[in-house]
């Protein structure tokens, strides 16, 4: 039986290939993207990716995975937790 908090003891590993290709491991969950901005909750805090042209191409909760392809420009973490601040949207929280 796989341990219930082996989710939060998970490596946050963000690999960068030439601004163009981008392997992230210890994703929780995918908030939004589009081809401009990908929104994700990390083991480390929220990672906003900035960048063009910007595509999820794969995607495993399960693993806590994620592989990107685009221009990356930014790469911006923030310390702000959705479930905590009740009341309070959720951009209020991310940019505290």
């Amino acid at each position: 039986m796989e341990d219930l908090n082996s989710q939060k003891a998970r490596m946050h590993k963000l690999s960068l290939i030439n601004r163009r290709s981008c392997t992230l491991t210890g994703v929780s969950d995918v908030l939004s993207f589009d081809v401009h901005e990908i929104l994700l909750e990390t083991d480390q805090g929220m990672l906003m990716i900035k960048g063009d042209d910007l595509h999820v191409n794969r995607l495993t909760l399960e693993k806590g995975e994620v592989d990107i392809d685009g221009k990356i420009d930014s790469f911006t973490y923030s310390e702000a937790a959705l479930s905590s601040g009740k009341g309070e949207s959720f951009f209020a929280k991310l940019f505290k």
